[in-house]
């Protein structure tokens, strides 16, 4: 749980933390109740990949960003996915006009398909690591 003297006086992202919490409340309630193909549609162009390049500035929000999102969904009281969470970023850095790429991927671990999710932007992977270990099955761009 979040600790309410740190968040009031030690967060200088106060609107970052609270705008996270929603977004990832709202993804997560997308993700549960929302069939796959609306879901794609959320999750940008299907099969597009966007650059490696990026600018410092850009690529310095985004770790921001992603910072935030990471910290926050660690302890929030549900339990959050690794799509959920590339959602969230995705919906932060699309608000600034920042390109990204939303990875899905698959592997097998113990006899059993293990899906995960995860987003780059630039050469920075933000979320979710950078996919080793995971066959891709699909990416999405957000330009």
């Amino acid at each position: 749980m979040i600790d309410i003297k740190s968040f009031l006086f030690e967060n200088k992202e106060k609107n970052v933390t609270i705008k996270a919490y929603i977004y990832s409340f709202y993804y997560r309630y997308i993700v549960k109740h929302t069939s796959s193909k609306k879901l794609e549609d959320k999750l940008g162009i299907r099969g597009e990949e966007t650059s490696f390049e990026e600018s410092k500035d850009k690529i310095a929000l985004a770790k921001l960003y992603a910072f935030h999102i990471n910290r926050i969904t660690e302890r929030l009281p549900w339990e959050e996915k690794c799509l959920v969470r590339a959602l969230t970023l995705r919906r932060f850095l699309m608000k600034k006009n920042i390109p990204c790429t939303i990875y899905l991927g698959v592997a097998l671990e113990k006899d059993k398909m293990e899906a995960h999710a995860w987003l780059r932007c630039g050469n920075l992977w933000a979320s979710g690591g950078d996919g080793d270990g995971y066959t891709t099955v699909a990416k999405f761009a957000t330009y």
